[in-house]
């Protein structure tokens, strides 16, 4: 999954966002993961809290997110600037279904970012993983921007789950999105 995705030669660049890579965390960048963890207006969303110091920020670092099966850092010239993973589903009978999540630094919303990195993901991921047949994406009801992404990225809206996850203290809404290993992906 380790994949660089670029625009075509013809096509014109807005920004200067038109390439991006992933790859696994390493321990060096957590200064650059502190940039979108310790901000509330990122991690608003998210069930984890903001974090507070970059000792917290090391030991998710080496104790989950290096160990974790598939996830890797958004980057712009190798510096990470987000990140996107996919978490499989366990037991006997949900092997075929797994959790996309990702999270970017906020100076970087709105440019595409996410959704390139989600394509890359997605292309990848259903080869990777065998008996994956389904990805599926929560997103609280009120995130608009991150349900923009998983519908630019070719994910189906299936329905609103009601008071379904307790973030920050308060019962949310999630809205549910799915891709299954035989849709096609958006270009």
């Amino acid at each position: 999954m380790d994949e660089t995705t670029r625009k075509s030669e013809g096509e014109k660049s807005e920004d200067k966002f038109t390439e991006i890579t992933l790859r696994r965390i390493e321990l060096s960048d957590v200064d650059d993961f502190m940039e979108w963890a310790a901000d509330e207006k990122v991690s608003q969303f998210c069930t984890w809290d903001t974090y507070t110091c970059k000792d917290q920020a090391l030991d998710f670092i080496k104790n989950i997110a290096i160990p974790h099966p598939c996830l890797r850092v958004i980057c712009i010239n190798n510096k990470a600037i987000g990140s996107v993973s996919v978490t499989p589903n366990s037991g006997c009978f949900d092997t075929c279904r797994a959790e996309l999540g990702y999270v970017l630094a906020y100076k970087y919303w709105g440019k595409g970012i996410v959704t390139k990195a989600v394509k890359i993901v997605v292309s990848n991921i259903f080869q990777e993983w065998s008996n994956l047949e389904r990805l599926e994406a929560l997103v609280d009801i009120d995130n608009k921007g991150s349900q923009r992404v998983l519908e630019k990225a070719g994910f189906l809206k299936e329905g609103v789950l009601r008071k379904f996850k307790n973030i920050k203290g308060r019962s949310r809404d999630e809205v549910i999105f799915s891709f299954l290993s035989t849709d096609a992906l958006q270009e």
